[in-house]
């Protein structure tokens, strides 16, 4: 959402909302092996019928992190999600119609815990596997592609990356993840190695049920290493 998703200077009034300056949101989310993104469609002004990333207006009495939080929480009903903060783009020409300046976030959902809901300004909203990423409104490519290599970055130096995953997983989940988002395949026994060695896991005793292969263990992630973890950031490779 941007200038277009306001229709004259009344709304920005009764809105409260800042003119020149936005947030757009990047949400990852996991299914059944395949890395998603959550997408919105414009309803109206200039880029009707466009899909495009998930934002809005920040009021003008709160902060750029709030504002991106009220957002997520408006569009899939959570509260509680990793959420942190890309960088702003600010390109003089990203915007057609006037100079507007975007705060870039992403964030990282488990999709068995959203509830969508199209915002005023969206006439649908719907999760895209990354192959099928459709040409985003205005500079949206741009900064999805942004939050892609940071995500790979930061997957690397800490275990975000359970973010995505439902709270028991298998290790064959798991490795998926890193190989959707890393974009690389794994070596299985390598990837349990050095997985496992790192503590992260909590072994549950549990194996899958009503699958037609063979049950394989369930795991979850201690939350206490991973707090450490994600404070002190590893070196993961490989």
């Amino acid at each position: 959402m941007h200038k277009d998703a306001v229709n004259n200077k009344k709304d920005l009034i009764e809105t409260d909302a800042m003119t020149s300056i936005t947030i757009d949101c990047v949400i990852f989310g996991f299914q059944e092996g395949s890395l998603e993104i959550l997408l919105v469609k414009h309803a109206e002004g200039i880029s009707k019928g466009k899909w495009g990333l998930p934002g809005g207006w920040i009021k003008k009495k709160e902060s750029t992190d709030a504002a991106a939080y009220r957002l997520l929480r408006e569009l899939t009903g959570l509260d509680k999600l990793f959420l942190e903060q890309l960088k702003a783009f600010g390109d003089p020409d990203r915007f057609p119609l006037d100079r507007v300046i975007t705060i870039g976030y992403y964030a990282l959902v488990k999709r068995e815990n959203y509830r969508l809901k199209a915002g005023f300004t969206a006439s649908e909203v719907g999760w895209f596997k990354m192959k099928d990423i459709p040409d985003l409104i205005y500079d949206h490519n741009q900064i999805l592609n942004f939050s892609l290599r940071h995500l790979r970055n930061r997957i690397r130096q800490a275990p975000i990356g359970f973010n995505l995953l439902p709270e028991k997983f298998t290790l064959l989940e798991l490795m998926h993840l890193y190989e959707e988002i890393l974009g690389i395949e794994m070596d299985k026994p390598n990837f349990r190695r050095k997985i496992l060695k790192m503590k992260l896991l909590r072994d549950l005793n549990e194996k899958q049920v009503g699958v037609s292969h063979r049950a394989a263990k369930l795991y979850s992630f201690d939350e206490k290493i991973y707090h450490k973890l994600t404070e002190k950031g590893f070196n993961f490779e490989f």
